[in-house]
Formats: structure tokens, C-alpha cells, sequence
């Protein structure tokens, strides 16, 4: 019996950056590939749907994005009650995609709603109804990787709800609240089933939002990163941190991910001030919001960042600088560059006041490093004990445990073993297991 064609979403997938939703549908889509349905990505971005079929092509891959017009929102909520008609995006291979980690996932074929997305924001806002899109030969099972109010025409619907932060810590996100507990709470009643990633998220949805356990599965996630990345040798990712970064294997701390106040970077920073320690703290990510005020040490170092970035792009590697402050930071870093810092890390710090998963957790423990978390949210559940648990709003409690992976090398290898262990629960294998017995319920 031919397995139902899966409809995904790509609204984070068309995110220059990227984000951890975007990794969590490329890992959905290709793990689907492989378990031999046909997939086919729905896309919303602005892009040409003429006849020319080069033009129409090379407009879905141009990242170009002009905002949107008054005009136009009104004139698509005249017509957004009746749906929308998603298009085929002709992929001839003229145009030469990008082959990165932001690269297209494994795929049948590909659609695209103009503006599909902000659209549907707006049809919501105006209606109290989720959008319809429908597609020639459409997918019997649509799989929403984000919490959009939009749904496929006569197709089964999944959601995935990655966590309800907004509501329990409506003090980290700018999300406009009411607007957020409306629409999940209309996912909560319409859909066909919704998908989580952690049983802390199950429990929030459950409380929160008043959905039946019964229609509520938690899949996890895969931590799945490329073949070419986990199998670099050890002595080129040493020699690689070491020329790029002038740091040494194993003596520097790191935080990576969006800097916003739910990550706790402030907390990360004056705990590491007050370990007094002598390895680094490098901090690798974009900050998402700017004026809290608990990232004000790292809005302090701004300058110090721009400085050194300057003579690290410019200057040769014989040239760098000795280091001017013990606390780096790097707004953005490829794939490459930053596993290979993940990997050569003696831990890496993570203590974040809520997560609905915690990828970053799985990332440096797959890569063999390490690993201090918090005891919010999924972050417990995710590390087990295979990691070194703090209270992430306690500066004392991460500062010591700095402070003990700073000076006892045993312990450090222990979690790295440990963690490296812990990853293989959420091996692209048994993520399949429990795909699969999530879809065969809609076939």
C-alpha cells in the first residue's frame, strides 16, 4: 500500500539564517524522504508566478524581499475567504541552489502562495479563521513545523507546537500575546492532531491550551548533524579553532544560539565574571532583542567584538591580536566554523529559563562536548544526567559549575562520554520510529 503524500511547510526554511524550526522541518522532510513518502514543500515567499518558467525559477531563489503594501493586504483580504491556490515552482536545476546547511531538504516537488504566511496573519486577524491553501495533486497529510493559521484543503492537518513560552514567560518574547493564545487555541480545537517535541511542551498544551492528551503526540526531535561535519578529523578542527579563532582546544567555554532573554546570556556572563576563570567565554549569536535588560553586558561589548572581528577578517594569522577581553562574541559563524568551535570546547554553556526542546543540548553532546544546562522547561528532560543541571536563575549555581568543569578534567570527560551516549536516543532512527507511528494514523 503507497504511503499518503506529506505536504510541509517551508516558512522558516526560507530564512537566510535559518532558525531551530528550520532544522527541525529539513530533518522532517528528509527523514519522511527516507521513509518513502513523497514530500512536497510549501513555500510563501514573494516571488515571480508568471509563465516564464527561468524567470519563475530564479525568482523563488532570489533572497530579495520588498515589504509588503497596503494595497496588497487589502486587496488579498477581499479574496482570502475563498482560499488560496498554491503554484508549482519549476525546478529545472538551471538555477544552482545553494549547497549549505540553509540548503533545500530532501523533496518531491515544490509550491509557493505568494506571500502566504503574512497573508494568513492577516486573514486571521480579520476573520478568526485560519486560511485555506490548496495546490493541484495536493498531499493528503499536511505537517505545519510552525504554528501558522493556515491549513491544506481536505487534508488531514498536523501542528507541531514547539513550546507555549509566550505564555509562561511573556517577559522574553515580543510575540503580542492575546493574538498568540487565540490562534493556538483555535490549533488546539481544529486541528487533526497536534505534534510536540518534548513532554514538558506536552504538559504546557495540555494546561494551557485544554487539548485532549489523546490528541497530542510527542515525536522529540533528531539531532542529525551532516556526515562531513562528524567525521572531520580531530587535529583539522583543533588546527582550524586555533588559526581562525586563536583558541586552544579545550580552554574556552561557549554559548551559542539567539541572543534574547529566555537563552539567559546575562546571567552566563556574570556568572563567568565570577568564576574568575582564565579559559574564555566565547558567545556565538544574533541578538533578537536588543534593548533587554538583561543583556546589557553583552550590548557593553560591542564594541570589543566589532574590534576584534575587524583584525581577525583583516589581519593575518600571525598578526592576531593578544586577546583584549576574556568574553568574545560572534554574531554569526557557518555550520563549519561553528561545530568546529562546539566541538573543541571544553563545555558547552546552555542554561536557558525555558526550552520547548533544547537542540543546542544534543548538538554539543553528538559533537562529544561537555554540556552545563538549566532545570526549566525540556532542558532536564532532554540532558538527563548526562550533563551538569543548574538553577538558571541562580548566577551562584552556573558560576560553580564553570568553575568545577574549569578545574576537574575527569568530570569534564565524563559528561562528554555520558552526552555522546545521550545523543543516540535522538538518533535519525528512532525519530523515524516514532514518525512513523505517528503518520500511520492518517493514511
Amino acid at each position: 500500500m503507497s504511503k499518503a503524500r506529506v505536504m510541509v511547510d517551508g516558512y522558516n526554511l526560507a530564512l537566510e539564517k535559518g532558525t531551530g524550526i528550520a532544522t527541525y522541518a529539513r530533518n522532517l522532510s528528509n527523514q519522511l524522504t527516507e521513509l518513502g513518502y513523497k514530500v512536497d514543500l510549501m513555500y510563501g515567499v514573494r516571488s515571480s508566478t508568471g509563465k516564464n518558467e527561468l524567470l519563475a525559477e530564479v525568482s523563488f531563489f532570489d533572497p530579495s524581499v520588498k515589504p509588503i503594501k497596503t494595497k496588497e493586504i487589502v486587496k488579498s483580504l477581499l479574496t482570502s475567504p475563498f482560499g488560496v491556490t498554491a503554484k508549482q515552482v519549476p525546478i529545472t536545476g538551471k538555477v544552482i541552489p545553494k549547497r549549505s546547511a540553509g540548503a533545500l531538504p530532501a523533496h518531491d516537488r515544490i509550491y509557493n502562495s505568494r506571500n502566504l504566511y503574512a497573508m494568513a496573519r492577516w486573514h486571521f486577524r480579520t476573520y478568526g479563521q485560519f486560511m485555506n491553501v490548496d495546490y493541484s495533486g495536493r498531499a493528503g497529510i499536511a505537517h505545519w513545523t510552525y504554528p501558522m493559521p493556515v491549513k491544506l484543503k481536505s487534508a488531514a492537518n498536523l501542528y507541531t507546537i514547539h513550546d507555549l513560552v509566550p505564555m509562561r514567560l511573556p517577559y522574553t518574547t515580543l510575540d503580542i500575546k492575546n493574538e498568540f493564545l487565540k490562534q493556538h487555541r483555535h490549533i488546539g480545537k481544529k486541528a487533526d492532531h497536534i505534534v510536540t517535541v518534548s513532554e514538558a511542551s506536552k504538559r504546557d498544551i495540555i494546561e494551557l491550551l485544554g487539548v485532549d492528551e489523546s490528541r497530542i503526540t510527542n515525536t522529540y526531535q533528531a539531532v542529525n548533524l551532516p556526515s562531513y561535519i562528524l567525521n572531520r578529523p580531530e587535529d583539522e578542527v583543533r588546527e582550524e579553532v586555533s588559526s581562525i579563532f586563536g583558541l586552544e582546544h579545550r580552554q574556552y567555554f561557549l554559548f551559542f544560539g539567539a541572543i534574547e532573554p529566555k537563552k539567559n546570556v546575562g546571567r552566563i556572563i556574570e556568572a563567568y565574571l565570577a568564576s574568575h576563570s582564565q579559559h574564555p567565554l566565547v558567545i556565538v549569536g544574533q541578538l533578537v532583542w536588543k534593548d533587554a535588560s538583561e543583556l546589557r553586558l553583552v550590548d557593553a561589548l560591542q564594541d570589543t567584538e566589532k574590534s576584534l572581528l575587524k583584525k581577525l577578517m583583516l589581519g593575518p594569522a600571525t598578526d592576531r591580536p593578544a586577546k583584549t577581553s576574556s568574553v568574545i562574541r560572534l554574531e554569526y559563524l557557518p555550520l563549519n566554523l561553528l561545530t568546529s568551535l562546539i566541538r573543541c570546547a571544553r563545555a558547552v554553556v546552555f542554561p536557558s529559563l525555558y526550552e520547548g526542546f533544547g537542540l543546542p543540548i544534543l548538538e554539543a553532546m553528538q559533537l562529544g562536548t561537555a554540556v552545563i544546562t538549566g532545570s526549566e522547561g525540556a532542558n532536564p528532560e532532554i540532558a538527563g544526567d548526562s550533563a551538569l543541571i543548574v538553577d538558571p536563575y541562580n548566577v551562584n549555581s552556573i558560576s560553580q559549575a564553570m568553575k568545577t568543569i574549569a578545574h576537574d578534567d575527569g568530570l569534564m570527560e565524563h559528561y562528554q562520554r555520558m552526552g555522546h551516549e545521550r545523543a543516540k536516543l535522538f538518533s535519525p532512527e528512532k525519530y523515524a520510529e516514532r514518525l512513523q507511528n505517528l503518520y500511520a494514523k492518517f493514511k
